[in-house]
């Protein structure tokens, strides 16, 4: 998964003592927390007008996640995301993500997650529209 890309967008987080597990390192929950909270700020610097908590009659729903732990992260580490999108089909868009400690540029996870275009009205999946898939291909890896 990892291909040291360094293009696109990324964000820290700095890893808090609650993210920590009895191991004393991140635990592996809050690796989904981190790529989901660099997800929702990817798409607000791509589509400036999304809400994550606004509903309307199109949006997405986080369909799938796979995550390949690498390494540990430890209490005040600093996490960079990178999120770079990967594929997009009819209805869905598939993001990458790599997290790696700022300090030392340790691979600490990668993996993807896929995203299906959903109509909250008629409570069903629907294709992405023209204008999203426009403004995304450009940005599509490879």
């Amino acid at each position: 998964m990892s291909d040291g890309r360094r293009d696109g967008f990324s964000m820290v987080q700095r890893v808090r003592f609650g993210d920590l597990d009895a191991m004393q390192h991140m635990n592996n929950v809050e690796f989904l927390r981190y790529f989901e909270t660099a997800r929702i700020a990817w798409f607000r610097e791509v589509i400036p007008d999304h809400v994550p908590t606004r509903r309307r009659s199109f949006g997405f729903i986080f369909a799938e996640c796979h995550i390949a732990y690498r390494a540990p992260a430890f209490f005040d580490d600093d996490i960079r995301t990178w999120i770079t999108p990967a594929e997009m089909r009819r209805s869905s868009l598939r993001l990458d993500f790599e997290m790696r400690v700022e300090s030392d540029d340790r691979l600490v996870a990668d993996g993807w997650g896929v995203l299906v275009g959903y109509d909250y009205e008629a409570g069903r999946a629907q294709p992405l529209p023209d204008a999203l898939r426009e403004r995304l291909q450009p940005m599509l890896a490879g």
